[in-house]
């Protein structure tokens, strides 16, 4: 049945192409509810559509527009929001605060601390490698020969 339907679909429709997107569309319309214009006859939304094309009982112009405008998307042009204009406009000037911190810490300052914690912790790995494993020296030297695992 779905072979006839298509040659008969070819006639109204032409273009193969065109034809499956708007069978398609249509079967997507009966599958979300949209009133059958024929009978079913035990077929699936696909070949209703294709059947529903071939007998003329949808208008070709109304699937072509729903179509179309099912793949157009709509965007909206950006507006600056609210906060970025005032920002902009200089109202939330966060250079200008008196104490140059974020909540009530001095950032550069807690920055040159982390920065010299991790300087201390280089260089104690430099004086002793097992400290920075917590192994002691024992654990280190001690090894075995036998511990090396080899090919």
């Amino acid at each position: 049945m779905a072979r006839v339907t298509v040659e008969d679909c070819v006639l109204k429709i032409p273009n193969r192409f065109d034809l499956v997107m708007m069978a398609g569309q249509r079967a997507r319309e009966i599958s979300a509810g949209a009133p059958l214009s024929i009978d079913r006859d035990n077929d699936k939304n696909p070949v209703v559509a294709l059947r529903e094309i071939a007998e003329e009982t949808v208008s070709l112009d109304h699937l072509q527009n729903a179509l179309i405008k099912g793949h157009q998307k709509h965007v909206e042009p950006d507006e600056p929001e609210e906060e970025i204009v005032e920002l902009m406009a200089g109202e939330h000037d966060w250079a200008a605060r008196s104490d140059n911190s974020l909540d009530g810490d001095d950032a550069m300052g807690e920055r040159e601390e982390d920065l010299t914690e991790e300087d201390d912790m280089l260089s104690e790995m430099d004086e002793n490698p097992a400290a920075a494993f917590d192994m002691t020296e024992d654990d280190v030297v001690g090894r075995d020969a036998e511990d090396d695992v080899g090919p």
